[in-house]
């Protein structure tokens, strides 16, 4: 299966888990996996979330950023992958000047 981001249209979603600004991404979804390619814009941010039935994998690809993991600042970029296992916390923030892209994958945890 080809998954074509580039021919997808892109969704804003503001206030994101209670983030700033807008959310923008391009997701293909089954009952397994979220497979997104996310976009904030500086100052935005997906707010601070626990996940508790899934985990996620985030590949910065532009621009740089943080992730706040379990209380802790951790900066981001291109080409650093942040992994939030099941049951823990995590936010992403553009902190930087330009887009902050990424790809992120959420699987789902299956009892």
């Amino acid at each position: 299966m080809i998954i074509d981001f580039d021919n997808m249209e892109e969704k804003a979603m503001p206030n994101f888990k209670g983030g700033n600004k807008e959310y923008n991404v391009k997701m293909f979804s089954d009952s397994n996996n979220k497979i997104m390619r996310g976009r904030l814009v500086p100052g935005a941010s997906i707010g601070l979330h626990t996940h508790m039935e899934n985990s996620e994998i985030i590949l910065i690809l532009e621009g740089s950023g943080k992730v706040i993991y379990n209380g802790n600042d951790i900066a981001l970029k291109v080409g650093d992958v942040h992994y939030c296992p099941m049951g823990e916390e995590h936010s992403l923030i553009n902190d930087g000047n330009e887009d902050l892209k990424f790809f992120a994958v959420v699987p789902e945890h299956k009892n």
